[in-house]
């Protein structure tokens, strides 16, 4: 017997909605949902290969506990209160920093771990949270958080009013938008490239740049250098467009200053890129009525990642199409992730033992994860990192974490009067 069943794909923050199949009750295939009212029918190969987790032969269906070299099925509630029992007991002997949490990327994307994860962690009292965030899109938010004040007030495109989109290390005709999510991201695509421009810079010829009006194919990691000459090429048109911001605007001529001393001579040779070919693209998107860049993970994964982020913002900036409609506009979430409460982007409170990484947004790069567990605790120390304080219990309970010393692995609990809002963020 064939049954039907609709879920939603909760492996990227597009959310696709997926129609799935069953045959007498095996999962048999997997499509688009095309009444779904975001995703309208998209999915990626990640959904469909949901079907291929859900057969594997090695998918565990209930808890496994290792004894010596053999493995042996348990209950839930075993396997609950003897994973509590250790951790707690971990945690007594050798303080709270011995544990450490990851949180892969579906974990935000689905309502219990939302709403029960953020309480886990603050009972661990970790500073050693990471996530996929770190080798996603902390550049974003690192760069709001910088030039706009906090974390999560990210300009996204305006697809449907733009008249020139400038799209860098994207292709949202696969992923259905990635911090720019909407209902029918090809057809907006499509629709913007009958009426204006798409331009696409990336080293592949992606699905996006299929159907772009320009493709600029560029060398791997040079998207900051082509940017930068960018920015340069679009003052030498003309002075920035900034009378919309007046009195908002700190440090820009000296970033600008920066940017102008930067040497560009070997763009062609670094990216590939001509520069007659950068100065089209800083003419036509200066003369366009409406204009956007936007890059995404093929810009924020590289070792210029943030680089890259705040030369985009700027180019908006400098072009008025900052916080401008048919530009790049902030934008109102349906849950409040900014304001009171909300953590506005932390950097430094504390660092990774081993290299002394800063903490970005109460979590530690994922990058150092394997050197933390693998480091023996007797040889950790951070020498160019100076004895941090971890906050805990985001609460106005004014209680802190803080290592004894840059060689021990152990933490004091010690108490402040200050009431300031203590925390370590999701």
């Amino acid at each position: 017997m064939r049954t039907t069943a609709y879920r939603a794909c909760d492996l990227c923050e597009a959310i696709c909605g997926l129609e799935l199949q069953f045959e007498d009750g095996a999962l048999a295939a997997i499509r688009g949902d095309a009444a779904d009212p975001f995703s309208q029918g998209h999915i990626c190969p990640k959904g469909n290969a949901i079907i291929d987790l859900e057969a594997d032969p090695d998918r565990l269906h209930v808890p496994m506990l290792r004894e010596g070299s053999t493995w042996r099925a348990i209950g839930w509630d075993e396997a609950f209160a003897l994973a509590g029992s250790k951790l707690a007991a971990i945690q007594q002997a050798h303080g709270p920093a011995s544990v450490a949490a990851h949180l892969g990327n579906p974990n935000v994307h689905h309502f219990g771990h939302i709403a029960y994860l953020p309480s886990l962690l603050k009972l661990l009292r970790t500073p050693n949270i990471f996530s996929a965030s770190s080798v996603d899109q902390w550049p974003h938010q690192f760069t709001c958080s910088q030039m706009y004040g906090h974390q999560f007030l990210l300009p996204i495109p305006d697809i449907d009013h733009t008249d020139y989109f400038l799209m860098l290390g994207a292709n949202p005709m696969a992923s259905n938008g990635s911090l720019m999510t909407a209902p029918g991201i090809p057809r907006r695509l499509k629709a913007l490239t009958a009426r204006g421009k798409l331009v696409v810079v990336d080293p592949r010829r992606t699905e996006t740049a299929a159907i772009a009006s320009q493709h600029i194919p560029i060398r791997p990691g040079g998207d900051a250098l082509f940017l930068i000459a960018l920015l340069q090429a679009m003052q030498r048109i003309g002075p920035p467009r900034v009378d919309a911001y007046a009195g908002r605007l700190a440090g820009l001529d000296t970033a600008l200053a920066a940017i102008n001393a930067i040497d560009t001579t070997a763009l062609e040779a670094e990216t590939g890129i001509a520069m007659e070919v950068v100065s089209q693209v800083a003419s036509d998107f200066l003369a366009a009525p409406r204009a956007v860049a936007y890059g995404r993970m093929g810009v924020s994964v590289q070792p210029w990642g943030t680089l890259c982020q705040i030369l985009l913002q700027l180019i908006n900036l400098v072009s008025g199409n900052l916080d401008r409609v048919g530009g790049s506009l902030p934008n109102e979430p349906a849950m409040p992730i900014t304001g009171p409460g909300t953590n506005p982007g932390t950097q430094g409170r504390w660092r990774s033992r081993v290299r002394g990484l800063p903490e970005f947004a109460g979590e530690l790069p994922v990058a150092c994860m394997v050197e933390e567990i693998a480091t023996p605790a007797m040889a950790r120390s951070a020498p160019c990192s100076p004895a941090p304080a971890i906050r805990s219990c985001p609460r106005r309970t004014g209680v802190r974490w803080t290592r004894r010393s840059r060689a021990s692995s152990s933490w004091s609990r010690s108490t402040s009067t200050s009431t300031k809002p203590r925390g370590m963020p999701t």
